[in-house]
């Protein structure tokens, strides 16, 4: 069977021109293939948060009552305000990235640089916001016990305030030696986690305050954890607690289930190394703008993909910021 081929195809149809697929550069293409793939990726990651979360929704912490610092204001309690606060600056920071893309488009090159070096100091505070964050929620604030079984117990007073571990804690130098390196094997049989308080501090200070209760870790019918009665506050820690846990990390989360330690670093971190990444990239971009590489080349278009990209990772992090602090 003969095979007709087309000859009223131009010559080069998809080498360029107004026969461009999608009128799409190669580069700008192979950005989109980039961010699809991309997006898979945070998508499978949400998807697992979601699935963990709901197979552990009886402990599982409440945002509000874990992300409640803001910087240089210790002690106010802000729920979710410099979290907040970071998305806003993310956006705007895609909005100054639309005005360079705009301007570029006009071949206005000072107001792509204007934009630009506005878009970077905004991918930069979100970067540190983000790093403090980290290092808060790394350090804790007020403690907990671990249990036996690997839950957590918190402490309250008679008001229903959160009470840090060293408020009533009483110091018994003789019941922990802390080990050292250059004593072998010992070293490895050390405590788990190292605190500013042992166990048996934080025990005999909780059984010398009767003001003080347990909450622990499993949320009521009203979505909110676990208050003991006094009876069964001192019962729990005398029976079941084992451990101090001060912050949170891959192994031990002061603010209840670990999985959400888990994915909180994963997460938060795949998408701030991505925003990291485009401060990089951003500020290479915003080089070749300054020494007119793009005016010479008569285009801006590493202005629009690096765009897309930064479009990208301010998306992912409302769908972060959505299913991870707020639902």
């Amino acid at each position: 069977m003969d095979t007709t081929v087309d000859t009223t195809a131009p010559e080069g149809a998809w080498s360029g021109g107004n026969n461009r697929p999608f009128n799409a550069s190669y580069g700008k293409m192979m950005m989109w293939f980039f961010i699809v793939s991309d997006a898979l990726s945070f998508s499978g990651f949400l998807v697992a948060y979601g699935f963990s979360r709901y197979k552990f929704v009886d402990a599982w912490p409440i945002a509000d009552e874990v992300f409640t610092h803001f910087p240089f204001f210790h002690g106010v309690d802000a729920p979710m305000f410099y979290v907040a606060f970071m998305t806003f600056v993310l956006i705007f920071s895609s909005v100054t990235m639309v005005l360079a893309v705009d301007a570029g488009h006009k071949m206005q090159q000072n107001k792509v640089i204007i934009y630009m070096f506005l878009t970077i100091i905004g991918g930069a505070i979100f970067v540190g916001s983000q790093a403090w964050e980290w290092n808060t929620f790394i350090k804790g604030d007020y403690g907990a016990v671990e249990t036996k079984g690997g839950k957590i117990i918190q402490f309250l007073d008679k008001d229903g305030k959160r009470v840090k571990l060293s408020s009533f804690a009483v110091d018994l130098p003789e019941t922990r030696i802390s080990q050292e390196a250059s004593e072998g094997i010992w070293f490895q049989s050390e405590a788990e986690t190292r605190t500013t308080i042992s166990f048996e501090e934080v025990k005999a200070g909780f059984l010398a305050d009767k003001n003080l209760l347990i909450r622990t870790q499993y949320l009521d019918e009203n979505g909110h954890p676990t208050v003991l009665s006094r009876a069964e506050s001192e019962a729990k820690i005398i029976n079941d607690g084992r451990l101090v846990v001060e912050g949170a990390n891959l192994k031990h989360n002061e603010y209840g289930h670990p999985l959400f330690a888990d994915f909180f670093f994963f997460i938060t971190g795949f998408h701030g190394f991505h925003v990291f990444s485009g401060v990089i990239i951003n500020c290479i971009v915003f080089f070749n703008v300054v020494i007119g590489t793009y005016e010479r080349r008569g285009h801006y278009e590493m202005v629009e993909k690096v765009g897309l990209y930064w479009h990208f990772v301010d998306l992912v992090w409302v769908f972060v910021f959505t299913f991870f602090y707020l639902v």
